[in-house]
């Protein structure tokens, strides 16, 4: 085996060892996931930037599927291309797929149990704290002005209130984006 070989392999190892851990501790979905993939892939392993983490997280939430899973293949896949991205999807699945299989057998017969109920309110009281982090995250990084504010709080409302499809308003926030980047590009040459 050729060094380059070797070197890739270990690689996609500690990709899997490294997104089955976030997936394995870390309850409430995807932006629960988001504070911990930040730390792991930047501050420890040094895979990704600082700004790789909002391409990734607003590439992730565009397209179909999970936040985290969607964050690990396109981590992966940066990395070290199909073989990355699968060892990546795989490492942050697999925990929740054994989780739910080993739960789906148990839960009914202890659910009715108040000390497992309340272990649940508990549980979802911690996922929106992580939740609320990945949002401060976010926000300190996304550059600030009189647009984004609008932006953001017009996808909130139309999110929370006046129920749009996400998918719609991912559209039109992207859409939004490319017609005041051309404008503002359009501005500066003249």
């Amino acid at each position: 085996m050729t060094a380059v070989k070797s070197e890739r392999l270990k690689t996609a190892g500690e990709l899997f060892l490294t997104f089955m851990k976030i997936g394995g501790f870390t309850f409430g979905g995807g932006y629960a996931m988001i504070p911990l993939i930040q730390k792991e892939a930047v501050e420890t392993k040094h895979w990704i930037t600082e700004e790789d983490i909002l391409e990734i997280t607003a590439i992730a939430e565009s397209t179909p599927g999970p936040v985290a899973i969607n964050s690990a293949t396109f981590i992966g896949y940066r990395l070290l291309g199909v073989p990355g991205a699968a060892a990546a999807t795989l490492g942050v699945v697999l925990p929740s797929f054994v989780v739910i299989l080993l739960i789906s057998f148990v839960l009914r017969r202890f659910w009715d149990l108040r000390p497992v109920r309340y272990a649940f309110f508990g549980i979802r009281a911690g996922v929106l704290a992580l939740i609320a982090k990945a949002l401060i995250t976010m926000y300190r990084k996304c550059p600030k002005g009189a647009v984004s504010y609008i932006v953001m709080f017009g996808a909130f409302a139309a999110a929370a209130f006046l129920k749009v499809p996400v998918v719609l308003i991912i559209i039109c926030c992207a859409v939004f984006g490319i017609v005041t980047s051309a404008l503002g590009r359009r501005r500066t040459e003249t």
